[in-house]
């Protein structure tokens, strides 16, 4: 049966709760992951989105800081969490879907704004994350999986708005791309986006600091979606969500969506 998977740094679940359920009723994805949802799991407005279908949540939260979910219209079985870093922070959570696939949801740091480690702790913890990441799946090598969330890196020219201009910025400096290259191909996974839309921009994050966001487009592809190779022939339509930026009182990025059918 073909499903649906969105993925959506959403920047607060509480204050952006009426988004969340305006996604919900618009798109009907089967699973909504969510990051960044600065809130304790039990203060998540999990009957808002019950009343929309979506009774299945599997979660780690903490109060005001990080925090992931994945809501579902089916049975999820919680099938728990790393704290790569050991950073102790509600950066990550996994699931697993009644079909037998596996759902991991991250939120990667962002790593401040000096890409260097020497002066800049958020930045080394950032390299440390994705080096554990990369580690575990030389490990204990995925099948039948998608990979989610809020990566906070933009690896290829066209993921920037402009490659030149942002090398040396944090999410697009080589140093970072690289280490996402690792930790992609020691899982094998397969970043599903590009293979749908593989030619031209694509964005999923513009800055609250433009004026006018949309006009300036000054964006970077953030968010991904990825799936090992076993199942990810089976995506198709792919697309990011650009004018959900716009909605009123937005997050400062696009949910990004993935059909699978398994």
């Amino acid at each position: 049966m073909p499903f649906t998977i969105a993925t959506w740094n959403i920047n607060s679940v509480r204050l952006r709760a009426p988004l969340v359920a305006q996604l919900l009723k618009e798109e009907a994805p089967d699973v909504l992951c969510l990051q960044e949802c600065k809130s304790p799991v039990d203060k998540i407005p999990t009957e808002t989105f019950a009343e929309l279908g979506y009774g299945h949540m599997v979660a780690r939260g903490q109060k005001g800081y990080n925090g992931v979910a994945i809501l579902s219209k089916h049975p999820l079985e919680d099938v728990g969490d790393k704290d790569f870093a050991g950073l102790g922070h509600a950066r990550h959570v996994a699931a697993r879907m009644e079909n037998g696939v596996t759902i991991q949801n991250f939120y990667v740091p962002a790593g401040g704004d000096v890409a260097d480690r020497e002066v800049n702790e958020k930045f080394g913890q950032k390299l440390d994350y994705l080096t554990e990441m990369r580690d575990w799946f030389r490990e204990e090598a995925p099948e039948r999986a998608i990979l989610v969330g809020d990566l906070n890196i933009a690896p290829r020219e066209d993921d920037v708005w402009s490659h030149k201009q942002l090398l040396k910025v944090v999410s697009h400096t080589p140093v970072e791309v690289e280490q996402l290259a690792e930790t992609q191909e020691a899982g094998k996974w397969v970043d599903v986006t590009r293979a749908d839309i593989p030619d031209g921009k694509l964005y999923s994050w513009w800055s609250y600091r433009a004026r006018d966001w949309d006009a300036a487009d000054k964006g970077r592809r953030l968010d991904h979606v990825w799936a090992t190779p076993d199942i990810s022939g089976a995506a198709h339509s792919s697309r990011v969500l650009r004018h959900v930026r716009g909605w009123e009182k937005p997050s400062d990025h696009a949910p990004v969506l993935a059909t699978f059918d398994l």
